[in-house]
């Protein structure tokens, strides 16, 4: 309307067709697909402005796109669409074609005209504006490609119709560029209005993989990140305003948890940073500034002061920059510290990186990503050397149970592993540690020991995992350390829970056997809450108690009958079997849950006799189970049925006894707090599943009741019915009384509960000594330099992952024989070459000297 009542002559129609976003690509497809609705729509604008000239504004980076636009100018002046005169009337227009030098403020309309005008990129002061003043000091109306392609669209189906499409402030549809971390990329259009959810979970499919999606990132470098836990947010320009973003020209980039948010933030401002004009101080040293404080975060150089300083220079250059790119550019530091702060602090506080990608906090993932820090990479190279005992004393200087590691351990290190990225296969780290584990003998590692005896006793309350570990490593410091255990045998879940299949009990004994020492007294069959408690341990003179009980109680379905016989959880299932031998499995077994307890269970079901089959039932998809993926396979290779989206409602019974299950089949619905989509139950699909068993696998309880009510005991307990403790000294709200595992974390890994117990150990220790318990955070980085063995390029084509070798399905029935076996040697050595060496790139002797793990074969 302005443009229309300026009189002046020369008046100019504008596409910006400058989509500078990296991963965007709406301009370009429409361009190439479709250029004559752009044609038309410019025309029709110019007509209803009075203007007589256009320009499309490209970037010269788009080749084919201004290839096909020339051709269709071509074929409009042809028919008498562009030029003189179109159609026989008095009016004129034609387009030309201007190439953009690929300089992003150039999508800012001033900096844009400036660019036509043979200028600078830079842009004006505003008002004037374009519509007053625009090219050549005419006036200019300036639309997007979206803008001028849905123009002929509005008209044909009418203003009021297209109205409908979207919501009241936000009409219309919008082309957006999917890609990232899911499953569907590409180009989407989508009505205004529509929540972000739909587009990522219905449109796109979900996560391309296992790892959870984390955040979205709208808008282009200019955008900002909005967490799962907002993806129930309308896209419109308003609400995504008010979240910390904007919708820019379409860019929507799908992140995972494999994704950092500092880094995100730090790769936009070094964009944006290069970007800037320069022509605002603000907005060339603001965002320079902000670049260098991300850099130093993520090489684990920052400090909480920082943030502050961070979020002060983001406001700052917001409020006081000329242009679009200086007003938006603190919108990814503003939404990441907004809704990713935590991480923030985690990069500066304990220097570390969860996601892997910060590289001077990483070194080597493998490494980083072990619980107990241990040197993967480093006894990788040495099996590739054939160095098995420098091997053997890698894997156990980190860690005290590498035989049972080496057989259960849930390995992070590989989920981590570089040469698992772009569609590869990790190294199979786990069956390496076997391979080793199985072949040395243990004795050959001495572990270093003080001569000095501590006058400080000390108590360890269960031993398992995290109990020894925390015994043994005291007792290495001198203490005498006395370990009360509740059952007849140490060992905790290692002997309860895992079946002998997994971990023999041989290698049980074995590794707690060459724990227990002169230092360390073992006391069984002495329960928490009963034979002995924390008021009596302290009148007996210990020092320090550590908590470490475990979580060997589990949760109820909270259903009627669940007393019925028949009826088992979990936990005591497996532990009638693993310690007394009875066997509960009858007839008919099903087993209710997902996680490695469920499959542990069935799997021990199905090798008991007078039992007929064995189920598993459980809520969600088989995508969302959370026990190992090696064990999912396992059950399926065994012959056990998994049915999933699957929930009990009622335990039907006779005369006391179970005789079947009341389910109802589940849809997925909305996401839950756990960014998992909620099963929902369906209308008339309710069924009965006849069973003479049921096990119960949801989860497990610490079973903190044995420490007694808080007021005594003066030990908080948090609504999870764990023990709470200050994270990071270990200690519980009683002086001298400190709590690991998973009393303290809720049901976890073995690995885990060995990494709490080193963890228990140093503070205990500290705490006895009177030190300040703050621990300084550790950076795990490659140290020790292990020269890489010559590997050559057709090895490295035709080799894959090893398999690890298993027991034929016939010769696991009604056994409790180890199902995994070690990797032959040359398995072994084979595996090992695939390792890329992330080390080297910390630990080469010289640092200009350049190491090649690669020979080139000489071709014929």
């Amino acid at each position: 309307m302005l443009a229309r009542e300026k009189s002046a002559e020369g008046k100019f129609v504008v596409c910006n067709a400058d989509e500078g976003d990296p991963g965007a690509y709406m301009d370009r497809s429409l361009l190439e697909g479709n250029p004559h609705s752009i044609i038309e729509g410019m025309t029709i604008g110019a007509y209803a402005t009075g203007a007589n000239r256009g320009v499309v504004y490209v970037r010269n980076e788009y080749p084919l796109a201004i290839k096909h636009l020339i051709i269709a100018l071509r074929q409009a002046r042809e028919m008498g669409l562009l030029g003189e005169y179109l159609l026989g009337t008095g009016f004129s227009f034609d387009i030309q074609i201007v190439k953009g030098a690929g300089a992003f403020v150039c999508g800012e309309e001033t900096a844009l005209i400036r660019s036509i005008e043979g200028k600078v990129g830079e842009p004006r002061q505003r008002p004037p504006y374009p519509v007053q003043k625009g090219i050549q000091g005419q006036p200019t109306v300036i639309n997007n490609v979206e803008t001028w392609a849905n123009i002929g669209f509005i008209i044909n189906m009418g203003a009021s119709e297209y109205a409908k499409i979207g919501t009241a402030n936000n009409s219309g549809t919008k082309i957006f560029s999917l890609v990232g971390k899911i499953k569907n990329t590409g180009l989407i259009e989508v009505p205004m209005g529509i929540t972000i959810k739909e587009i990522v979970f219905d449109i796109g499919g979900g996560p391309a993989g296992n790892t959870k999606i984390k955040a979205v990132q709208t808008g282009g470098p200019s955008g900002g990140c909005i967490p799962v836990s907002k993806f129930d947010l309308s896209i419109d320009y308003d609400t995504l305003a008010q979240a910390g973003s904007i919708m820019g020209s379409g860019g929507m980039i799908v992140m995972d948890e494999n994704t950092c948010m500092v880094d995100v933030a730090k790769y936009f401002m070094n964009f944006l940073k290069a970007e800037s004009c320069g022509k605002c101080y603000t907005c060339r040293k603001g965002t320079q500034r902000m670049y260098e404080i991300l850099d130093d975060i993520s090489k684990g150089k920052g400090t909480l002061k920082d943030l502050d300083l961070l979020e002060e220079l983001a406001l700052v250059v917001q409020d006081s920059t000329m242009c679009g790119l200086g007003q938006t550019a603190s919108n990814p530091v503003l939404s990441t510290l907004k809704y990713f702060r935590a991480e923030y602090e985690r990069h500066i506080i304990h220097k570390r990186c969860d996601a892997f990608v910060c590289r001077e906090l990483v070194g080597a993932p493998c490494q980083s990503a072990c619980p107990v820090g241990t040197e993967a990479w480093r006894y990788i190279a040495h099996i590739a050397r054939g160095e098995y005992d420098e091997a053997y004393t890698t894997i156990r200087e980190a860690n005290p149970f590498p035989s049972i590691c080496a057989r259960v351990c849930n390995h992070p290190c590989e989920d981590h592993c570089r040469s698992g990225g772009s569609e590869g296969e990790a190294v199979a780290i786990r069956a390496l540690k076997r391979f080793v584990t199985d072949r040395v003998d243990p004795s050959r590692y001495k572990p270093k020991r003080t001569a000095e005896i501590k006058q400080a006793p000390v108590a360890v309350i269960g031993a398992g995992p995290a109990g020894l570990t925390t015994a043994h490593y005291l007792s290495l410091k001198g203490y005498k350390v006395t370990v009360f255990e509740a059952e007849e045998k140490p060992g905790g879940m290692l002997y309860c829970a895992i079946p002998a299949y997994r971990l023999p009990r041989e290698t049980i004994d074995k590794e707690i056997d060459a724990l227990i020492d002169e230092n360390i007294t073992l006391k069984c069959n002495v329960a928490l809450g009963s034979e002995v408690t924390i008021d009596k341990l302290i009148e007996e003179g210990f020092k320090a108690i550590m908590i470490a009980i475990g979580a060997h109680k589990s949760k109820p379905l909270q259903l009627k009958n669940e007393d019925a016989k028949g009826i088992y959880p979990s936990i005591e299932f497996l532990k009638e079997f693993n310690l007394r031998g009875n066997h509960l499995a009858r007839g008919r077994v099903g087993v209710i849950g997902g996680g490695n307890s469920a499959i542990d269970a069935a799997r021990t079901a199905l090798r008991q006799k007078d039992m007929k089959s064995v189920t598993i039932l459980y809520r969600r998809t088989r995508e969302e189970m959370p026990a190992f993926a090696e064990e999912i396979e396992a059950a399926d290779q065994e012959g056990i049925p998994i049915q999933t989206l699957v929930t009990p409602l009622e335990i039907l019974t006779r005369d006391g006894i179970l005789t079947g299950l009341r389910c109802i089949k589940n849809k997925l619905g909305t996401l839950d707090s756990s960014g998992r989509r909620r099963p929902v139950p369906i209308k008339d699909t309710e069924h009965v599943i006849d069973l003479d068993t049921l096990i119960v696998a949801i989860s497990e309880d610490s079973g903190v009741d044995a420490i007694g009510p808080a007021r005594t005991s003066k030990i908080e307990v948090t609504g999870w019915n764990t023990i709470k403790t200050d994270p990071d000294t270990l200690l519980t709200s009683r002086p001298g009384v400190f709590a690991a595992g998973d009393v303290v974390s809720g049901p976890n890994t073995v690995i885990d509960a060995i990494a709490a117990g080193k963890k228990a150990a140093l503070v205990i220790d500290m705490y006895l000594n009177g030190e300040d318990l703050n621990l300084p955070a550790d950076i795990k980085l490659p140290e020790i330099y292990v020269e890489p063995v010559e590997v050559a390029m057709t090895e490295i084509l035709e080799s894959g992952r090893a398999e690890t070798p298993r027991l034929t399905i016939e010769k696991r029935q009604q056994n409790f024989t180890e199902v995994e076996f070690a990797l032959s040697e040359n398995e072994a050595c084979r595996e090992a070459r695939r390792c890329l060496r992330c080390d080297l790139e910390f630990t080469r002797p010289e640092k200009n000297e350049e190491v090649s793990i690669v020979t080139e074969v000489e071709t014929a």
